[in-house]
């Protein structure tokens, strides 16, 4: 049997006590193929720290890892190339020296790479949390195993690394090499993809966890000589036509227009700016003909128009104007049915001041309203977003923060919009639909806390978290999937809407939904009442909350907290404890400032997510997770309390007032 896959690495200076490259290099030894079927190539360019000695020590003793010992030249293409001559492979996969792969990887993709006889299969990549896309959406490539996968339907330009499986002769027929130029990685695989005859994507199943990426510093004269090239490659294996002014509009969009935006272009020196702004528009008029401007977004579209006719300074006011819009997600109900949690969501662009986007109402059309009064915007032939409202839908996902692993949801969404004297406000509202027995792609969804986040295809690509309800909403769990596992909603410390599936213990549990607490003051005690997403038939072990002073002495003290049933997945339980309270304190009294709450249960204790606040009056309020100290964090200085305290003292009231009014009114 031959050697089935090749696997090739780049390397350069990784540092000995790098645990990503060690656990980059863990993941290779250890593939469920056989050593026999496949090879690891490293390329080490010429290292200086060690790494050299580690890696021949690795090849001493497992025969199917090589080392290309090459003199340094800063070049990862070089690398790659040279590996690429030396695979003995079918197939040839590229991965850098931070990355990591999953135990049966190579095996997977090489078995439906051989079944759907594919030039470049696809497996999945996950974005690690150190990456700087670790929180983004799931690609939708990745929604279903694919063996014929297509560039445009499914986005397989938004895949630009090297992170493929590739067919070595494929490769070798049409003198696919590594260009050590400017965007050499995204120009090699949009070569791969035009040439392919089969391109096959393996979903199901996580392949290659990403590292760190080193992002690509190119200067503008640069930038123009990758782009260059890359529409170079796309003019040679297209014809005129939609698909081919969609390619462009892709790298244009991604690689050109987004760089004409944001706080880094804003911030640079004005020489920087001008000098960008020159060479994308030398290439908007040498390259970009104007079918091109349809596939665009609006926002890129008015970036365009100023590049032709040459408004630089424009655009820097159509940037400074853009800053602080966002998209508002907002939770308007929540409930359990059949161990499916439904999640009815809106969501909608905002302002920088948190006041709804509009848009212009013209002979039956929808016309988008620059930030700012720039005069050639407004065309309607520019401006025109009604089919872009049309086609707006709401998609969510969730999100393993410890893994960055992600998944869809299935979630029905519907265009709402108002009307007021010719101007026109639009949202998203849907609902999603979560069940832990599938939501992993069919699949059971593994145990932990998985963040909800929502974004809006078509107006605005933007994406948002799910803040926590103004509203009361239920946190009660069930149990749901077999075996049967404890499910519940929750929300994260800065009160963002989350899932988690299983809970490790009790007080976990209750920890996850803490944050919902509330206190009422009644004949010298103060009730605290913590919800309880699920209490066991036996009603639960013996609990005491404890609090701690927050500043001052160091006081604490234990009272014993009653635990309620509620009805699974209807209404949550309660955990509810009588606290002494008095202007003075005491022993066995709560008395004023500040006090942090945890539960102790088999002597075990855990922090719950809120705190106490006690006036000198012997008013008792809630302290939402960011006011409350963690245990063993260091107290602010006197100084950084009292210029937070002369901040808050200086906002002005009608300040506060306004905004408060402003979120209530922009609620659709």
């Amino acid at each position: 049997m031959g050697v089935k896959v090749s696997v090739v690495v780049p390397v350069s200076d990784p540092g000995l006590e790098n645990d990503a490259f060690g656990a980059c290099v863990r993941s290779l030894l250890e593939q469920s193929l056989p050593p026999e079927e496949y090879e690891v190539i490293f390329a080490d360019d010429g290292s200086t720290d060690g790494t050299r000695r580690r890696l021949d020590a690795v090849a001493e003793r497992r025969s199917n890892v090589r080392v290309l010992h090459l003199d340094h030249s800063g070049s990862v293409a070089r690398g790659r190339n040279l590996g690429l001559s030396v695979a003995r492979g079918e197939y040839v996969y590229l991965m850098n020296q931070c990355d990591r792969l999953e135990p049966h990887a190579l095996e997977r993709m090489y078995g439906m790479a051989v079944d759907s006889d594919a030039d470049v299969l696809i497996g999945r990549l996950v974005d690690g949390p150190g990456n700087g896309s670790g929180n983004a959406p799931p690609h939708p490539a990745f929604a279903v195993n694919q063996p014929r996968a297509d560039i445009l339907r499914d986005r397989l330009l938004a895949l630009p690394s090297v992170h493929k499986l590739f067919d070595r002769e494929f490769l070798e027929r049409r003198q696919l090499r590594f260009l050590d130029r400017p965007l050499s990685e995204q120009l090699f695989t949009t070569r791969a993809y035009l040439s392919a005859k089969v391109i096959a994507v393996l979903a199901e199943d996580a392949c290659c966890h990403l590292g760190p990426a080193e992002e690509e510093v190119l200067d503008a004269e640069a930038l123009f000589e990758g782009l260059g090239a890359i529409f170079d490659v796309v003019d040679a294996c297209t014809e005129p036509g939609v698909q081919r002014d969609r390619i462009y509009a892709h790298w244009y969009r991604v690689l050109g227009l987004r760089r004409l935006g944001g706080p880094r272009f804003l911030t640079a020196a004005p020489d920087e700016r001008a000098l960008l702004f020159s060479f994308l528009r030398r290439l908007t008029l040498d390259r970009i003909p104007e079918t091109v401007d349809a596939h665009l977004p609006v926002r890129l579209r008015a970036r365009t128009a100023l590049l032709r006719q040459d408004r630089p300074g424009r655009l820097v006011e159509l940037g400074e104007a853009s800053r602080g819009t966002r998209l508002d997600a907002r939770l308007r109900d929540l409930r359990w049915e059949r161990g499916t949690l439904a999640l009815d969501l809106s969501v909608e662009i905002l302002q920088a001041d948190g006041s709804p986007v509009w848009l212009r109402e013209q002979d039956g059309r929808l016309l988008w309203t620059p930030p700012a009064p720039i005069r050639g915007l407004a065309d309607p032939a520019l401006a025109d977003v009604t089919g872009a409202v049309r086609r707006a839908r709401m998609e969510v996902y969730i999100r393993d923060p410890r893994s960055g692993v992600t998944y869809p949801l299935p979630v029905e969404s519907t265009v709402g919009r108002t009307s007021s004297r010719g101007r026109v406000r639009v949202w998203v509202r849907g609902e999603a639909r979560l069940d832990v027995g599938s939501a992993a792609l069919g699949r059971p969804l593994p145990r932990g806390v998985w963040e909800i986040h929502v974004r809006m295809r078509g107006v605005h690509p933007g994406r948002a978290r799910v803040g926590r309800p103004d509203v009361g909403m239920t946190c009660a769990g069930v149990l749901a999937d077999e075996p049967r596992r404890l499910v519940t909603p929750c929300w994260s410390e800065r009160g963002e809407l989350g899932v988690c599936v299983a809970p490790g213990s009790f007080s976990e549990s209750i920890t996850l939904v803490s944050s919902r607490t509330s206190v009422a003051r009644q004949a010298g005690h103060a009730f605290v009442v913590v919800p309880v997403p699920y209490v066991p038939p036996s009603g639960g072990p013996p609990v005491e909350l404890v609090l701690r002073e927050q500043d001052g002495r160091g006081r604490s003290m234990a009272v014993p907290a009653l635990v309620e049933p509620g009805i699974p997945g209807r209404i949550a339980g309660r955990l509810v404890a009588k606290v002494p309270v008095s202007r003075v304190g005491g022993e066995d009294r709560l008395g004023p400032g500040t006090w942090r709450p945890s539960l102790r249960i088999d002597q075990k204790e855990a922090d719950l997510r809120f705190g106490l606040s006690v006036g000198r009056a012997g008013q008792v309020n809630v302290l939402r997770p960011g006011r409350v100290r963690r245990p063993g964090a260091a107290r602010p200085s006197r100084l950084r309390r009292l210029a937070a305290r002369v901040f808050r003292s200086g906002r002005p009231r009608t300040e506060r007032s306004r905004n408060t009014r402003a979120r209530k009114a922009n609620t659709p």
